[in-house]
């Protein structure tokens, strides 16, 4: 990272006091000396706010080509650091919360929301990541001078700042125990979960999701090959990884793919498909697609975007894979022939993927959970439509919450008429059988599989049932 070494946090002389920087003349107008890393923390700032006050996508705000403005600016070193402090911030806002409003004499004004995430972000430095504390606050104090908006409070953010990095042990000790999630998240999971288990899962995507690998065919060869493990799902998890995936053995030959271990469970759920028909209903970007072919199927993918779907048959082609592609709403999809069996990962909340995507629960409610529910049940009731009696439909989503999964199901197969339930036998996946319910479903948290650093352990939050349509 530019600029940034670790340094010790004693207290160092606040700029928020001196004057103003000279100014230089070049022609007719005047420029301020800008000072190295306020663009970096100034974008970091923007795109905070884009996700926390407008529940904007972070991938989209980091897309190097059509990303926000701000980000796209920087160098590679500095949007590295504008991604570390996004992380940071979002994967702990509630506790960066907590500890600047202990240090406030009085709650920030209304409507002083800039002011906010300037203080998130400098206080997400100090508190959570390797930048010399001086750096932040000074920035930070730049910062609020050069936005008319909290001009007038540099002085509030040099002063609760420096506290901040006086006090960070204590600070620290003090929110650890405040669950690094939104309550109404943290809430559904204590109701779905109970407390012990909600409070395991939030502690475990705290961390960062290692990478895992689906491979065509001897995980143990690639895994010492790559310096991996092997998963129970047969995956490959490479251990700590900041390099550029395309460099890796294996890659342009299209040996792996990237998938996490609990996304390649789905797919796996059919067992043999050879010569049979299958349709991949929601396909891209094709993990699950390559996995079906591989499995011997002939498959069909969908998607009903035309820019997924280009995504989906690039990947397929560096796989050296082949499936029959339409670029249809799967809603809207009457097939000619009816299948032997369909895919629907469908839609949801993606509340399981945090660990990748910590903006999800901050860009995310209850109310899209009930929507999405709303929408996978109707998903699910016409993907049956698309298979023959007696077919399989495999149903699967990356979300966290019942409301999504289980209980989706459960009102589908409750009915008694179309399907019913094909119970996943737990003695079929050695070192996953706690994640197999009672009902026979797979139901997968990233407080699961243990293994022996944190930063290696755990899995996407998942749900898969496996249904068949009845015959006549």
């Amino acid at each position: 990272m530019p600029d940034d070494k670790k340094n010790d946090s004693r207290p160092k002389r606040s700029r928020a006091h001196k004057a103003p920087p000279k100014t230089t003349r070049r022609g007719a107008g005047a420029a301020t000396a800008e000072k190295p890393g306020l663009k970096t923390r100034q974008a970091a700032a923007k795109i905070l706010a884009a996700v926390v006050d407008r529940k904007t996508s972070l991938d989209g705000m980091l897309d190097q080509e059509h990303g926000n403005p701000a980000y796209r600016e920087l160098n590679d070193a500095d949007r590295a650091l504008v991604r570390a402090i996004l992380n940071s911030a979002l994967r702990h806002l509630p506790r960066i919360r907590a500890a600047i409003d202990s240090l406030l004499q009085t709650p920030l004004p209304e409507g002083a929301r800039a002011l906010d995430h300037v203080l998130t972000v400098a206080a997400a430095q100090i508190l959570y990541l390797d930048i010399p504390d001086h750096s932040a606050v000074d920035l930070a104090v730049e910062q609020a001078q050069a936005d008319p908006r909290n001009r007038r409070f540099a002085s509030l953010v040099n002063a609760v700042l420096r506290r901040l990095s006086r006090e960070k042990d204590a600070i620290l000790a003090k929110v650890k125990a405040i669950p690094a999630m939104p309550d109404w998240f943290y809430d559904r999971l204590v109701g779905h979960y109970g407390r012990e288990q909600a409070e395991r899962i939030s502690a475990a995507q705290e961390v960062p999701a290692a990478i895992d690998l689906s491979v065509k065919s001897d995980p143990a060869a690639w895994a010492e090959r790559l310096g991996g493990t092997v998963l129970p799902t047969g995956s490959v998890r490479l251990g700590a990884f900041s390099g550029a995936i395309p460099a890796l053995p294996g890659f342009s030959e299209g040996e792996w793919w990237v998938q996490d271990a609990a996304a390649s469970i789905p797919a796996r759920l059919f067992g043999d498909l050879t010569g049979k028909s299958v349709v991949d209903l929601c396909a891209a970007p094709g993990g699950k697609t390559a996995q079906l072919i591989l499995a011997g199927a002939k498959v069909t993918a969908l998607d009903q975007s035309s820019s997924r779907l280009r995504r989906l048959k690039a990947n397929l082609a560096r796989l050296g894979l082949e499936a029959r592609t339409k670029e249809v709403n799967m809603a809207d999809f009457q097939p000619e022939e009816l299948f032997d069996a369909a895919l629907l990962d469908a839609p949801c909340s993606s509340t399981g993927t945090t660990r990748r995507h910590p903006d999800v629960l901050w860009t995310k409610g209850p109310e899209d959970v009930e929507k999405l529910a709303g929408l996978q049940e109707r998903l699910l009731r016409h993907a049956l439509t698309v298979v023959q009696p007696g077919g399989l439909v495999v149903f699967s989503n990356c979300s966290l919450d019942p409301r999504e999964g289980e209980e989706v199901v459960a009102r589908v197969v409750g009915d008694g008429e179309d399907c019913e339930r094909v119970p996943i036998a737990a003695a079929d996946w050695p070192g996953l059988g706690e994640a197999i319910t009672e009902r026979g479903e797979f139901r997968t948290t990233p407080a699961m599989l243990p293994l022996a650093a944190p930063f290696s352990s755990g899995l996407d939050g998942f749900y898969a049932a496996v249904l068949r349509r009845k015959r006549a």
